[in-house]
C-alpha cells in the first residue's frame, strides 16, 4: 500500500496547488525543512538542531502529509528539494527571515544586568589570536558575556546562530553587514626537531621528500598543497591531517612534519622555523553581522573591539602584502600585549 506521503504526490500530478484550508502549520516545521536543504542531510540537519535523525525525518514526512505533496527527495547522498519543495523554498526563506527580524527587535538587557554576545570564529583565530585577548577584554568588562565559538564551519548570522562571524568566506546575503578585518597570511613552518632529523627542503620538487601535516576542513582548499607544489596529490607525502588548527599546530611544533601556520607564530614566540620554499598562502578575514544586531549597545562594544583587534596597522601580519615571518618578528609593535604561545600546548605526545 503506498504511504500518505506518496498518496499525496499522486494528487500533486492532478492538483498541484494543495488547498491550505485546516492545515495544521507549524513554525518548527518551516525551520527544519529549511535546515535539511540547507545542509543537504537529515543528519547534518539532525545535529544543528540537536535532535536525532528519526525525529527529523518524521517531521519532514508529518509535515509533507499534511502538505500533500513531498518536499525532499531522498538519496542515497542526501536530500535535496522536490520540484513543490523548491517552490516554497522563496516563502519558506521569508517566513524564515521575518521570524528572525522580529527576534532582533525584541530589547536586550539594558548595561545593568549581564548580558551575552555570541561570536562565531575560525578556530585557529580563536584560539591564538583573540582568546589570549579575550581574557583582558572580559576583565574590563564584567557584566558582559561573550561566548567564543571556535570552529571552521561557518555560523548563519542570519539565522541568528551568532551575534557576528569572524570567517574566511565573505557572505554573500545583503541584509549583512561585511568588514573585512584584514588578510591572514599561512607559511609552512618546521620544528627545529624536525630539521635535526631531516633536514630542509630545498626548493618545492624537494618537499617529496619530506613530510607534510596537512589540514583538511571547512574553508580550506583541500587541493592548495598539491597546487602550490605542482602535484597531482599529497597523499604519499601526508604524515598527519587533522580539521583542527590547534592539532596542526601540534604536531609542526613537535617535529610531524611542514605543516601550514599563520606567519604569525614567530612573532608569538613559537617554536617553529619558516621554510622558505617559495610558497604561501592568503585568506581574507570577514567580519560579518546583521546590521540590528549593532543596535545593542553590549554588540557594538564588541564589533568595535574586534575590530581594534585586528587593525593591519597595528598587527602587520594583518596587512594584505606579504612580509616574511622572520621580518614581522622586527616589526611586531612593542605595545602589542602579544602573548606567546610556546608552552601553550605542553603535553608530550604517549610513547608505548
Amino acid at each position: 500500500m503506498p504511504s500518505r506521503v506518496q498518496q499525496g504526490a499522486a494528487r500533486m500530478q492532478h492538483d498541484p496547488q494543495p488547498s491550505p484550508s485546516g492545515l495544521d502549520w507549524d513554525w518548527n516545521d518551516v525551520r527544519v525543512f529549511l535546515v535539511c536543504v540547507k545542509l543537504g542531510s537529515f543528519r547534518k540537519a539532525a545535529d544543528q538542531l540537536g535532535l536525532n535523525s528519526s525525529t527529523v525525518m518524521r517531521r519532514i514526512e508529518a509535515f509533507e502529509t499534511r502538505l500533500g505533496f513531498p518536499l525532499l527527495n531522498r538519496l542515497h547522498e542526501g536530500v535535496s528539494p522536490t520540484p513543490a519543495g523548491a517552490a516554497i523554498l522563496d516563502s519558506a526563506e521569508r517566513m524564515e527571515g521575518a521570524f528572525y527580524d522580529v527576534l532582533r527587535k525584541v530589547p536586550g538587557p539594558d548595561a545593568q544586568h549581564r548580558g551575552t554576545v555570541r561570536i562565531s570564529i575560525t578556530e585557529g583565530l580563536g584560539i591564538y589570536w583573540v582568546m589570549p585577548r579575550l581574557v583582558g577584554f572580559a576583565q574590563q568588562h564584567p557584566s558582559l558575556l561573550v561566548d567564543l565559538r571556535c570552529a571552521m564551519e561557518s555560523a548563519d548570522v542570519l539565522r541568528m546562530e551568532a551575534d557576528l562571524a569572524v570567517q574566511f568566506v565573505r557572505p554573500s546575503a545583503p541584509e549583512l553587514i561585511v568588514t573585512k578585518l584584514g588578510r591572514l597570511h599561512v607559511y609552512p613552518f618546521a620544528s627545529r626537531s624536525y630539521v635535526d632529523r631531516y633536514g630542509l627542503p630545498r626548493d618545492k620538487t624537494d618537499m617529496a621528500h619530506h613530510r607534510l601535516v596537512q589540514q583538511a576542513a571547512p574553508q580550506i582548499n583541500a587541493d592548495a598543497w598539491a597546487r602550490l607544489l605542482g602535484l597531482d596529490s599529497v597523499e604519499n607525502i601526508v604524515g598527519l591531517r587533522s580539521n583542527a588548527s590547534s592539532a596542526v599546530f601540534y604536531a609542526v611544533e613537535r617535529g610531524a612534519g611542514i605543516g601550514a601556520l599563520p606567519t604569525y607564530s614567530c612573532a608569538l614566540d613559537a617554536a617553529v622555523i619558516p621554510v622558505d620554499i617559495g610558497i604561501h598562502l592568503s585568506f581574507d578575514i570577514w567580519l560579518t553581522y546583521h546590521p540590528d544586531v549593532r543596535k545593542s549597545k553590549r554588540v557594538a562594544q564588541v564589533i568595535d573591539w574586534v575590530r581594534s583587534i585586528f587593525d593591519p596597522h597595528r598587527y602587520p601580519w594583518f596587512r594584505d602584502e606579504f612580509i616574511h615571518p622572520s621580518e614581522l618578528v622586527k616589526q611586531a609593535p612593542r605595545d602589542a600585549d602579544l602573548h606567546s604561545v610556546q608552552g601553550f600546548f605542553t603535553a608530550r605526545p604517549v610513547k608505548d
